[in-house]
């Protein structure tokens, strides 16, 4: 039997999306590698599972200028003082056992139908987003490498002692314990397909993701600030939609993972206020660059070995029971915007008014992208989840 390899064309949603939900998105094709096994006349192409996507894009690496370290080696002590304190100490942090069921206890079998109970009252269409940012959440190892590659913030050694790789470890840990909440809670709970969610994780952790913050730092925070909004936003707004189901305790759950995106959001944020304060007319720049590319979702990679849509499916739903939204794009990019008081930044360069004016001119801009793209909106249709035991959700 020979082996050949061939560039295949994929669907041209399968690799990369904006933040955007699908209604707002901008999509270029996108390439795959596949592997064509030829027996006889007959071949049979296969997809590689975890083959980098080939992109129309250059994927851009190393932008900052070499020089720009120094910036943020004068910036260590800072980060000592403004950003470790926005870590909570082990002991003092909360676990996901603190949510569970007690498997010590007497009574865990009854905790246990409990919360199946509880979840029973749960739509198909909640337990699609749940399942989606859990998935998210569990990706971690790609978002720890994604910090690393940024250039003179990440962790040289695996344990340095810098407050910059001190940060990106303790902020992984911290993070580390969302996905293991939520998976819990989803293998408790009954209703969905574990190895169909497993099988999912394991392919986006090995796709990676593709954020294009190209090792440079100051794209790397501001993709951080606004990714940290959207989560928290996400997490909010399904705690929201379980107290509606009459789930407090699931509620409580994504409630305080929230209030964790909350907390991590102020330090990325804080950050790149202290980059505006610096280097305004290059932070300016990055900030508009970054939105030019578009902010992609962590998860944008996301495939369960049968769906090649599943990240556009999945942000449909989630588009439609307002657990995050094109507006929320538009309304995060307005926050940071004002945050940083990017508006009244003076004595930048030509190219950095051009910048600062396309950054402030973007959030309505994106609002009437949306409503044209509302209005145009095809008649809703329903597709099967395989998280779901193929069980068919309205997008």
């Amino acid at each position: 039997m020979a082996l050949k390899l061939n560039a295949v064309k994929c669907h041209p949603d399968n690799y990369h999306y904006s933040a955007l939900p699908p209604i707002a998105s901008f999509r270029s094709p996108k390439f795959c590698m596949a592997s064509t096994l030829s027996s006889g006349s007959k071949e049979i192409t296969v997809k590689k599972p975890f083959g980098p996507p080939h992109e129309v894009h250059v994927q851009v690496t190393h932008s900052m200028p070499p020089q720009k370290i120094e910036i943020f080696k004068s910036m260590e002590d800072w980060a000592e003082n403004n950003i470790l304190v926005h870590l909570k100490p082990v002991e003092k942090s909360w676990q996901p056992q603190d949510f569970l069921p007690d498997p010590a206890s007497d009574g865990f079998d009854d905790q246990v139908k409990e919360l199946r109970e509880r979840a029973k009252e749960l739509p198909d269409d909640y337990f699609v987003v749940l399942i989606g940012d859990m998935i998210t959440e569990e990706a971690l190892p790609t978002y720890q490498t994604m910090l690393n590659t940024l250039d003179g913030v990440r962790d040289e050694t695996g344990a340095s002692p810098t407050p910059w790789a001190i940060w990106t470890r303790a902020w992984t840990a911290e993070e580390n314990r969302h996905g293991d909440l939520l998976n819990k809670y989803l293998y408790l709970c009954g209703r969905v397909d574990m190895r169909q969610i497993e099988k999912t994780i394991q392919y986006l952790i090995g796709s990676g993701m593709d954020p294009r913050t190209e090792n440079n730092p100051y794209l790397g925070f501001i993709y951080t600030s606004f990714q940290e909004r959207a989560t928290f936003i996400s997490h909010g707004n399904t705690a929201r939609l379980a107290r509606e189901h009459g789930d407090l305790k699931l509620a409580q759950i994504c409630g305080t993972i929230a209030a964790d995106e909350k907390r991590h959001e102020t330090a990325y944020t804080k950050i790149t206020e202290k980059l505006f304060e610096i280097d305004p007319d290059g932070t300016v720049l990055a900030f508009a660059d970054m939105m030019r590319k578009k902010i992609s979702m962590p998860a944008h990679l996301m495939y369960d070995g049968r769906d090649d849509n599943l990240f556009e499916h999945f942000s449909a739903v989630a588009q439609r029971l307002g657990v995050y939204t094109a507006k929320d794009y538009a309304d995060i990019l307005e926050h940071l915007v004002n945050r940083w008081k990017v508006a009244s930044i003076t004595g930048l360069s030509s190219e950095g008014q051009k910048a600062q004016d396309y950054v402030c001119g973007l959030p309505p801009r994106i609002r009437r992208l949306e409503e044209r793209a509302q209005g145009r909106a095809k008649q809703a249709s329903k597709i099967p989840f395989s998280w779901i035991y193929d069980r068919e959700v309205l997008l």
